[in-house]
């Protein structure tokens, strides 16, 4: 004996007919709820790209920001190294150009971590605006690194200078002592 036994009356079809009925409006209020909680989630990813790409943004912003203060800490600290009373002074200009550089370093790293959140929404969703997004992303990334290598260089020049200074103060303290 078959499982389901095929209708033999007007009455069974009918009665087929309603669970199917029944079954496929469910199948449409799931498919609703399955469509709304997609929607939900597109934005979402969308929001995130955007934020995630204005993050990356801004923090290649403040790692060129970092840069340039290590710059001029960098140039402070030379300028200073001619006179041995400045000592201090170039000693503060070189800490100054080292915390800058530590700056464009997080800040770098805040860029790449934007980045890459960015570059993962887009990976679920790959929508012309997100791609732009993502891209911009990852190019501010790129110059937030950059920028965060030049403090470095700029933070180490500083303690070239500082190093050269103390250099000259020992020996001129070597020299009048004899």
């Amino acid at each position: 004996m078959p499982e389901n036994p095929v209708p033999q009356t007007i009455d069974q079809i009918s009665e087929i007919i309603l669970e199917l009925r029944a079954e496929l409006g469910e199948i449409r209020d799931t498919y609703k709820g399955v469509s709304q909680s997609y929607m939900v989630a597109l934005a979402t990813l969308s929001d995130l790209t955007i934020h995630s790409a204005e993050a990356a943004k801004r923090a290649a912003k403040s790692a060129e920001q970092s840069k340039i203060a290590a710059m001029n800490a960098m140039v402070a600290a030379k300028e200073a190294a001619s006179d041995p009373k400045l000592l201090r002074v170039v000693e503060a200009a070189v800490t100054a150009a080292i915390a800058a550089a530590l700056a464009a370093v997080e800040s770098a790293a805040a860029a790449a971590a934007a980045s890459a959140a960015a570059s993962a929404a887009v990976a679920h969703q790959a929508e012309t605006s997100l791609l732009k997004a993502s891209a911009e992303a990852a190019a501010a990334s790129r110059l937030a690194a950059d920028a965060a290598a030049e403090a470095v260089h700029l933070s180490n020049q500083a303690r070239e200078v500082v190093d050269a200074a103390h250099k000259r103060v020992s020996q001129a303290d070597g020299r009048g002592s004899h």
